[in-house]
């Protein structure tokens, strides 16, 4: 299934990765994107549709645009949001067309004891695993050329909800939570979105794993992304959910990318300039 002149739907396209996605690929294809909330952010682009996951027929709206691909990037009530991937594969399913579904590494949350490649078996104990999980179950029973699971590991990048979220708490004195025993891969929007572009210059499908090629432990990490974010004694909150060490990385193996797409954590924390 070749898809040239390729136009794009990213659903969720005003949530951080969705944007993310958006501003990489908008010069280069004819991309759209769904908002539902920050109308006053969005409105006026032409290329934005508003769309509420729980009240609009996403069939409509694909019907309407006839994307050659589609980006999901949605989140929300968790309800809504398979009963919208049951309609978007049934769209897929008899349309020239092809899905990018934004999965996670909580597909794995419940195996602790080692990181995760793309043809290992899934299972999570989190209810955020287990969605991923059941969106990821529907797509795979679509033909091959049809589908295409991107697991992200944790999301780092100046304007992400993570650091921001780090950086307000250290403004108002309170503690930043780590997790010492948590070994895990990272990844930042500009590394994803680098990623996802090539996939789809390239028409490549199946299982990706879209993370740092190395492994770090959260604890580690945070303090070196804090420091590079700016001269703060931060409160660090040690949470501790296991005496062992646990996982959470999400390797390739089976699908490696090429090496100009492949990165250190270290790569991750470099990029946390002040700003």
């Amino acid at each position: 299934m070749k898809l040239d002149n390729k136009k794009i739907l990213i659903l969720g396209g005003s949530g951080f990765i969705g944007n993310a996605i958006y501003k990489e690929l908008c010069n280069y294809f004819d991309t759209y994107a769904t908002y539902c909330h920050a109308a006053s952010t969005y409105a006026d682009n032409k290329q934005f549709i508003h769309y509420n996951l729980e009240e609009d027929d996403i069939v409509e709206l694909l019907e309407e645009l006839r994307p050659q691909i589609i980006i999901s990037a949605l989140r929300g009530n968790f309800t809504a949001q398979v009963i919208a991937h049951e309609h978007i594969l049934e769209y897929v399913t008899r349309m020239n067309c092809r899905i990018y579904f934004i999965s996670s590494a909580n597909v794995f949350d419940a195996y602790s004891k080692y990181p995760s490649y793309e043809m290992d078996k899934t299972l999570s104990e989190s209810i955020f695993g287990r969605l991923k999980i059941r969106i990821e179950n529907m797509m795979l029973r679509l033909p091959k050329e049809k589908m295409v699971i991107l697991r992200v590991p944790m999301v780092f990048g100046n304007s992400s909800p993570r650091v921001r979220e780090m950086k307000k708490a250290i403004i108002n004195n309170e503690p930043v939570e780590v997790f010492p025993n948590l070994i895990l891969n990272v990844t930042n929007d500009d590394k994803v979105t680098q990623q996802i572009h090539y996939l789809i210059n390239r028409n490549k499908t199946g299982i990706y794993h879209l993370g740092s090629n190395d492994l770090t432990h959260h604890e580690d990490f945070i303090k070196e992304i804090l420091e590079r974010v700016g001269n703060f004694n931060p409160i660090l909150k040690r949470v501790y959910t296991t005496n062992e060490d646990r996982y959470l990385a999400v390797l390739p193996k089976t699908n490696k990318l090429p090496k100009n797409l492949q990165f250190t954590y270290q790569d991750i924390i470099d990029h946390h300039v002040l700003n």
